[in-house]
Protein backbone atom coordinates (compact mmCIF):
# COMPACT_ATOMS: atom_id res chain seq x y z
CA UNK A 1 0.00 0.00 0.00
CA UNK A 2 0.92 3.69 -0.84
CA UNK A 3 -0.20 6.94 -1.02
CA UNK A 4 -4.11 8.23 -1.59
CA UNK A 5 -3.97 11.03 -3.54
CA UNK A 6 -6.97 12.54 -4.68
CA UNK A 7 -8.12 15.20 -7.16
CA UNK A 8 -10.03 18.08 -5.61
CA UNK A 9 -10.70 21.99 -6.36
CA UNK A 10 -10.26 24.71 -3.80
CA UNK A 11 -11.77 27.48 -4.48
CA UNK A 12 -11.62 31.05 -2.50
CA UNK A 13 -15.16 31.36 -0.71
CA UNK A 14 -15.55 35.09 -0.49
CA UNK A 15 -15.32 34.97 -3.86
CA UNK A 16 -17.68 32.12 -4.19
CA UNK A 17 -20.33 34.64 -2.26
CA UNK A 18 -19.66 37.45 -4.26
CA UNK A 19 -20.54 35.19 -7.37
CA UNK A 20 -23.57 34.08 -6.04
CA UNK A 21 -24.82 37.43 -5.00
CA UNK A 22 -24.01 38.61 -8.68
CA UNK A 23 -20.73 40.96 -7.76
CA UNK A 24 -18.48 39.61 -9.52
CA UNK A 25 -18.88 36.89 -12.56
CA UNK A 26 -18.33 33.22 -11.90
CA UNK A 27 -15.04 33.12 -14.31
CA UNK A 28 -13.51 35.69 -11.79
CA UNK A 29 -13.77 33.26 -8.84
CA UNK A 30 -10.08 32.40 -7.86
CA UNK A 31 -9.43 28.94 -7.95
CA UNK A 32 -7.38 25.94 -8.17
CA UNK A 33 -7.17 22.17 -9.08
CA UNK A 34 -4.68 20.20 -6.99
CA UNK A 35 -3.90 16.75 -6.27
CA UNK A 36 -3.70 16.27 -3.03
CA UNK A 37 -2.27 13.71 -0.06
CA UNK A 38 -5.27 12.59 1.51
CA UNK A 39 -4.37 11.44 5.36
CA UNK A 40 -6.91 10.22 7.70
CA UNK A 41 -4.66 10.87 10.46
CA UNK A 42 -4.50 15.08 9.94
CA UNK A 43 -6.53 17.15 11.27
CA UNK A 44 -8.04 19.76 8.43
CA UNK A 45 -7.34 20.83 4.91
CA UNK A 46 -3.58 22.23 4.86
CA UNK A 47 -2.26 24.13 1.80
CA UNK A 48 0.79 25.56 0.83
CA UNK A 49 1.80 29.29 0.82
CA UNK A 50 1.96 29.33 -2.98
CA UNK A 51 -1.43 28.22 -3.51
CA UNK A 52 -3.08 30.73 -0.41
CA UNK A 53 -1.49 33.16 -2.71
CA UNK A 54 -3.05 32.42 -5.90
CA UNK A 55 -6.34 32.05 -4.08
CA UNK A 56 -6.02 35.38 -2.76
CA UNK A 57 -6.38 34.44 1.23
CA UNK A 58 -6.32 36.48 4.14
CA UNK A 59 -4.79 34.81 7.43
CA UNK A 60 -6.68 35.55 9.93
CA UNK A 61 -5.17 33.96 12.96
CA UNK A 62 -2.79 31.09 13.88
CA UNK A 63 -3.41 27.65 15.87
CA UNK A 64 -0.52 25.47 16.93
CA UNK A 65 -0.70 21.96 15.66
CA UNK A 66 0.89 18.78 16.55
CA UNK A 67 3.68 17.44 14.23
CA UNK A 68 3.75 13.23 13.26
CA UNK A 69 7.24 13.80 15.27
CA UNK A 70 5.44 15.25 18.28
CA UNK A 71 6.70 19.05 17.92
CA UNK A 72 3.98 22.01 18.05
CA UNK A 73 3.88 24.19 15.85
CA UNK A 74 2.10 27.12 15.27
CA UNK A 75 0.62 27.82 11.53
CA UNK A 76 -1.47 30.56 10.18
CA UNK A 77 -4.94 30.31 9.43
CA UNK A 78 -6.69 31.15 6.30
CA UNK A 79 -10.06 32.67 5.50
CA UNK A 80 -12.32 29.71 4.11
CA UNK A 81 -12.23 27.87 1.27
CA UNK A 82 -14.72 25.54 -0.64
CA UNK A 83 -13.42 21.98 -1.04
CA UNK A 84 -14.68 20.24 -4.34
CA UNK A 85 -14.23 16.77 -4.99
CA UNK A 86 -16.68 14.92 -7.95
CA UNK A 87 -20.51 16.06 -6.43
CA UNK A 88 -19.30 16.83 -3.07
CA UNK A 89 -18.32 20.02 -1.33
CA UNK A 90 -17.12 21.56 2.35
CA UNK A 91 -15.68 24.48 3.40
CA UNK A 92 -13.27 24.72 6.18
CA UNK A 93 -10.65 27.24 7.13
CA UNK A 94 -7.14 25.92 5.97
CA UNK A 95 -3.96 25.54 7.54
CA UNK A 96 -1.05 27.49 5.74
CA UNK A 97 1.99 25.48 5.03
CA UNK A 98 5.38 27.41 4.19
CA UNK A 99 6.57 27.80 1.02
CA UNK A 100 5.48 24.81 -1.86
CA UNK A 101 5.07 22.22 0.89
CA UNK A 102 2.71 19.06 0.26
CA UNK A 103 -0.51 19.88 0.62
CA UNK A 104 -2.54 17.88 2.92
CA UNK A 105 -6.48 16.70 2.86
CA UNK A 106 -7.23 15.37 6.52
CA UNK A 107 -10.23 13.77 8.38
CA UNK A 108 -12.60 16.68 9.01
CA UNK A 109 -13.30 18.04 5.39
CA UNK A 110 -13.26 13.84 4.19
CA UNK A 111 -15.91 13.29 6.87
CA UNK A 112 -18.02 16.17 5.65
CA UNK A 113 -17.88 15.30 2.07
CA UNK A 114 -19.15 11.52 3.20
CA UNK A 115 -15.90 10.08 0.55
CA UNK A 116 -14.35 6.77 1.11
CA UNK A 117 -11.06 5.59 1.04
CA UNK A 118 -9.72 2.42 -1.04
CA UNK A 119 -6.14 2.01 0.58
CA UNK A 120 -5.52 -1.15 -1.83
CA UNK A 121 -6.46 0.76 -5.16
CA UNK A 122 -4.76 3.87 -3.40
CA UNK A 123 -7.97 6.25 -4.11
CA UNK A 124 -10.48 8.35 -2.67
CA UNK A 125 -14.28 7.81 -4.23
CA UNK A 126 -17.99 8.37 -3.50
CA UNK A 127 -19.39 5.53 -1.37
CA UNK A 128 -21.30 3.00 -3.79
CA UNK A 129 -24.22 3.13 -1.77
CA UNK A 130 -24.68 6.78 -1.47
CA UNK A 131 -22.97 8.38 -4.48
CA UNK A 132 -25.52 11.01 -5.17
CA UNK A 133 -25.70 12.96 -1.98
CA UNK A 134 -23.66 12.85 1.38
CA UNK A 135 -25.12 11.31 4.36
CA UNK A 136 -24.07 13.04 7.83
CA UNK A 137 -25.39 12.17 11.56
CA UNK A 138 -27.13 14.94 12.94
CA UNK A 139 -26.86 13.78 16.59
Amino acid sequence: MGFIKANIEIANSFDMGMARRGRIEKSQIRKHEVDILVDTGAYNLSINENLAAQLGLEVIGAQSFELADGEIKKFPVAEPVEIRFKNRTTSCNPIILPGNTEMILGCIPLEDMDVVLDPRREVMELPPDRPYIAKKKLK
